[in-house]
């Protein structure tokens, strides 16, 4: 599989790549953000690694750029601990975030996580029987990977569409942070984690949702999220 890695600090590229190459990816290596555009849309890549500060346009623009055509999963990397600086990667469509330094057997677990879910995503779609939701104008189909809004086709990344399937899937249930977060990503909560928020927010954001009175995805303040 292709892993694109941009970031300036040559000693921190090099052992990434280093890992990877290990594990058996494939790496494309590159430390300005325009070299990483070129590379996107000329390389089939499967996961993209993104450092925050970079010489010609910082990560955050570049994981923008990158979501405008591709839904591949991205990992931040970061020296800032900021929650604010983490929740923007996330709401810009950043799948998960790491901060420097960091270990880089930790991040090959990282992007070994992204994958696998990524693949599942894109396997769903091989199941025979179709199941689907459709209900005041919302319509997601699991079969397709594909959801409509009053006609109109989202374009959700695989994080995104897992949160708006597992909300429709309990319909009517009020789902805590924690059971989303565990349910989607497959990992410990964490009291202190705001990406379930990140990527609500962002989703309500995709569905034009008014943020004082959403129509689908209503907050339940102090315990979760519903879809009624």
């Amino acid at each position: 599989m292709n892993i694109l890695v941009v970031d300036d600090e040559k000693a921190i590229a090099d052992l990434v790549e280093v890992y990877l190459k290990n594990d058996g990816y494939q790496v494309y290596k590159y430390d300005r953000g325009a070299d990483a555009l070129a590379c996107v849309a000329r390389e089939p890549i499967d996961l993209a690694i993104l450092d925050v500060m970079l010489p010609d346009i910082d990560g955050f623009a570049l994981c923008q750029r990158i979501r405008e055509e591709h839904f591949f999963p991205i990992i931040m990397l970061t020296a800032k601990v900021e929650d604010m600086d983490k929740i923007m990667g996330l709401a810009l469509g950043a799948d998960d975030y790491i901060t420097k330094p960091f270990n880089p057997l930790e991040l090959t677990a990282r992007v070994k996580t992204q994958l696998r879910r990524y693949k599942k995503y894109n396997r769903m779609g091989t199941e025979e029987e179709s199941r689907f939701y459709d209900f005041a104008g919302l319509m997601i189909n699991q079969d397709t990977h594909k959801c409509t809004l009053y006609g109109e086709e989202l374009s959700l990344t695989p994080i995104e569409f897992s949160i708006l399937w597992y909300l429709c899937e309990h319909r009517g249930k009020v789902i805590p942070s924690e059971e989303l977060f565990e349910a989607v990503w497959g990992e410990r909560f964490m009291d202190s984690n705001n990406t379930v928020m990140a990527h609500v927010a962002r989703l309500r954001e995709k569905m034009k949702e008014p943020s004082r009175k959403p129509r689908f995805i209503k907050t339940v303040w102090g315990v979760g999220y519903t879809i009624e």
